[in-house]
């Protein structure tokens, strides 16, 4: 059964969220994924909409490079599913380890691999 699976990233990687959804388009992907990608300024309504769409996801996958510690946007949606009681996988998008933010200091990063992305869909 497909899972609706919230991504979390920073604007400036587009591209691995790209990445991302090619691998949900394949045959054997367990998964789906709603994109909620800031297209106006960030304010309170996009906020609340944001909320709703992680409420009705199963889970959030967090993309995490160097631009992560600047991206409020998304560390706000990262801290949104914590509040939510999402089940959340952080994911390095490259070999970079940039110094994280005091929110995601404790957390568990793991490496873009397509068996941690089945393990973690398939807990659901």
């Amino acid at each position: 059964m497909s899972k609706r699976v919230f991504v979390a990233f920073a604007a400036e990687d587009k591209t691995y969220r790209d990445f991302l959804s090619g691998q949900a388009k394949l045959d054997k992907s367990p998964f789906e994924f709603t994109d909620m990608s800031a297209k106006e300024p960030w304010d309170e309504k996009w906020k609340t909409n944001c909320r709703s769409r992680i409420k009705g996801c199963d889970a959030v996958i967090g993309l995490i490079s160097k631009n992560t510690p600047k991206a409020t946007g998304q560390l706000w949606e990262i801290e949104c599913a914590y509040d939510e009681k999402k089940p959340v996988m952080l994911m390095y998008v490259n070999e970079d380890r940039p110094t994280l933010p005091a929110a995601l200091k404790d957390k568990r990063i793991n490496v873009w691999s397509w068996a941690n992305l089945k393990a973690f869909i398939e807990k659901l």
